[in-house]
């Protein structure tokens, strides 16, 4: 995942803390040189890296710590306030009825995002529906309806006419009862003026009421000059960046883009029509730090419930955690946590979790797709009642039989009970959480005091 290069070695450098309650120059030093070489690998512009590590260093050693405070939690507030505000504000994007024009060069993923946008305003309880006008690039037709159908949300398009204007048109006829309508447009590998012809006329007969670019991670600090290109042309109200899974510059993209007179609306971190999230700077900084993320977990908790028909009882830990953590239970939780997307998206979310087990486990052991979901089926079921109660006792040569039986490689199997493990560690952190640390949880998002640590923070609020 992109930046968790960068989180893993600021919480390193953090870690190095611990049991310090007073910073020398020496300490700070440290911490200031490693910020400034993660950004700089995760291609965040020299002078914004310099800016903000002497902001850093100047607070570290002239700030007092509030009353209690351990040095590392000192140092850690402060490089989540300057991270926080490294990569600016979110877009105001109310859920209410609307029009969205979707803008940006050839191979940015605006069709992607389009029909990411519409899942995730019909999961806010909106009717969305969608309008391809890409007639330059061979299969956007196909491609957009396809995603729409798996993200079940309207849509509109016609592969035999070959004028986008008149299929923004006829698409916004067509579309006229929804409540939100995403207007996808061709791009270029240039922003030439027939493109910005042909964005103009559209915008003249859909009237959107926001412009967002669509950016690819991968552009990193490009993403200003292109942001600003946009802007020029036919303006833009905010920016949606993909592909954040598969690049190591997504940090100089969403530094970038703050240095715009635009924001950041969405992030697309993955293939499918799920893979979107609203960009929260707060969350966002707080995940990368370890600190997690409440609302983004709480909401796809709650988004796996409704697709898997589970109740509140179902995810009780401590109700599960009061006898033994069985394959039995796994099977459940994984069906349940596989639609909340990526394991270690998940994991990064829950406070105090993702920042710690996640770096000490193999980069697979996060790899719980659909189909390894079906091999682990396909291994439990040739397992014995008593090996999925007591999965312990699966010795080698179980181990060995279990494989025959699947028709799996005992690796497979290994893998498995590998993942009952690293599971039965997340329950018990779930399940050590008493009520006041949830309330003290509750606090820190309210931004309230409560405590020790981080309290007052309120690193998990809007």
């Amino acid at each position: 995942m992109v930046l968790d290069d960068l989180g893993s070695s600021l919480r390193g450098s953090l870690d190095k803390l611990r049991g310090k309650s007073r910073l020398d120059e020496e300490d700070v030093e440290e911490i200031v040189k490693e910020i400034q070489r993660s950004l700089l690998q995760a291609d965040v512009s020299v002078d914004l890296v310099m800016d903000l590590s002497e902001d850093i260093r100047e607070r570290a050693l002239n700030e007092e710590p509030p009353g209690g405070t351990s040095a590392r939690d000192h140092v850690l507030r402060i490089v989540y306030e300057e991270l926080v505000g490294l990569v600016g504000e979110s877009t105001d994007l109310p859920l209410e009825s609307q029009t969205i024009m979707l803008a940006g060069l050839q191979g940015s993923g605006k069709t992607t995002s389009a029909a990411k946008m519409a899942w995730w305003f019909s999961k806010k309880g909106l009717r969305p529906g969608v309008i391809q006008t890409d007639t330059f690039r061979p299969g956007a037709y196909d491609q957009a309806k396809q995603m729409c159908e798996r993200a079940e949300v309207e849509f509109y398009g016609d592969p035999d006419n070959d004028d986008p204007v008149d299929i923004a048109r006829k698409g916004k006829e067509e579309l006229s009862d929804v409540d939100v309508l995403i207007v996808d447009t061709a791009g270029r590998h240039a922003l030439e003026d027939t493109l910005i012809g042909e964005l103009e006329e559209i915008e003249r007969v859909v009237d959107p009421d926001r412009n967002l670019l669509v950016l690819d991670a991968a552009i990193g600090q490009g993403a200003k000059d292109q942001a600003d290109e946009f802007e020029s042309a036919v303006g833009i109200d905010g920016v949606v960046i993909t592909k954040l899974d598969g690049t190591a510059k997504g940090g100089g993209a969403l530094a970038a883009v703050d240095r715009t007179d635009s924001s950041i609306a969405f992030l697309g971190t993955g293939e499918e029509v799920q893979d979107i999230e609203r960009f929260e700077p707060s969350g966002f900084i707080s995940r990368l730090l370890g600190m997690g993320d409440l609302k983004q977990l709480t909401e796809r908790v709650e988004r796996a419930m409704e697709e898997t028909g589970q109740t509140e009882e179902d995810w009780d830990p401590e109700e599960m955690m009061k006898g033994e953590f069985t394959l039995h239970d796994m099977r459940k939780q994984m069906e349940a946590m596989n639609n909340m997307g990526p394991l270690s998206q998940v994991m990064d979310m829950i406070p105090g979790l993702g920042g710690g087990l996640k770096d000490q486990l193999p980069d697979d052991a996060m790899d719980v797709t659909q189909e390894r979901l079906r091999d682990f089926e396909v291994i439990m079921d040739s397992m014995t009642d008593d090996e999925l109660a007591n999965p312990r006792s699966v010795s080698k040569s179980r181990i060995e039989r279990v494989a025959r039986g699947s028709g799996k490689s005992e690796e497979q199997v290994r893998e498995l009970l590998e993942q009952h493990k690293m599971m039965s560690r997340m329950m018990k952190q779930f399940s050590g959480m008493g009520d006041g640390d949830m309330q003290r949880m509750m606090k820190k998002m309210q931004g309230g005091g409560g405590g020790g640590g981080m309290g007052g923070m309120g690193p998990f609020g809007d």
